[in-house]
């Protein structure tokens, strides 16, 4: 008889992970080896199309190389994001487990704080507040960390609310420990996987505000490599060099949408399994 091969679907998630790994390699330790040079101006190049000897992907109107922009703007695009989403993690595991455990008034003030700016139109706010403080990239940091939070703190409460009322976190209720320690050892195990999965949209949400902002001339300063601001610089250039503006475009779709995959293949991974984590934690 002959043995039936079982061939199994192949890791799709490794494809977008591979992608986002160089982007993080590039952003830390690439810009100065690959694009040393990248913001030197020479006008006597400017505008060179794809393909220009020495310029593959041609030059911009200030005679700069567009590969080399591409490669230094990947600094900028994905470091906002990541505070984005690591100050929204924090500030919504605090405020949803406080709200989730102890309810009552503490609940009530924590949601009205969600509820309040989850009704605030988080891109006009970045616009307004970069207009009026007169600040720029860092500002919209800020303001999009707070407007991010309320998501991070309703998915977070409602993962402790959820796990409050299961027999293992009853059970040590009878030991007397204490909240903080229920919380990190017991409940949070059972929901980092969600908390972690929200992490990665947060980025790749982060990611489109911050290039949405930089093209509007809210965020980087002018002259500076970043993919917002490439992409504004090369809409003017479409007919001299496309490349200008489409390869700052593809490289944010590419990156935001390899990120949600991410966060998409821990999903197809499980949910937090509360039941079997039960009889370790109780």
């Amino acid at each position: 008889m002959r043995r039936s091969i079982k061939i199994g679907r192949p890791p799709i998630g490794l494809i977008p992970a591979g992608l986002v790994m160089l982007v993080v390699a590039i952003w830390l330790i690439m810009p100065g080896l690959l694009a040393p040079d990248a913001l030197r101006t020479d006008l006597q190049i400017s505008g060179l199309a794809p393909g220009a000897p020495g310029h593959w992907l041609g030059t911009d109107a200030l005679g700069r190389d567009v590969w080399k922009l591409l490669i230094a703007g990947t600094r900028s695009a994905m470091i906002g994001p990541v505070c984005i989403a690591t100050g929204s993690l924090v500030i919504g595991v605090l405020l949803g487990s406080l709200a989730g455990w102890y309810g009552g008034w503490t609940d009530r003030i924590i949601s009205a704080y969600a509820d309040l700016t989850l009704s605030m139109p988080s891109m006009l706010l970045a616009i307004v507040a970069a207009g009026i403080i007169g600040g720029g990239y860092w500002v919209n940091v800020l303001v999009l960390i707070i407007l991010y939070s309320p998501f991070d703190v309703r998915l977070v409460r409602s993962q402790v609310l959820l796990q409050k009322t299961k027999p293992y976190i009853e059970s040590t209720f009878l030991m007397r420990l204490k909240a903080s320690r229920i919380i990190i050892r017991h409940i949070f195990p059972n929901i980092y996987k969600i908390v972690l999965v929200n992490f990665f949209l947060n980025i790749a949400y982060g990611l489109i505000s911050m290039s949405s902002l930089s093209f509007l001339g809210l965020g980087v300063g002018p002259g500076e490599a970043d993919w917002g601001r490439q992409l504004s610089d090369g809409k003017q250039y479409l007919f001299i060099n496309p490349a200008l503006a489409l390869s700052a475009g593809i490289a944010i779709i590419l990156t935001a949408v390899s990120i949600n995959l991410i966060g998409g293949a821990l999903i197809d991974k499980g949910a937090p399994k509360g039941d079997s984590n039960e009889k370790n934690n109780a």
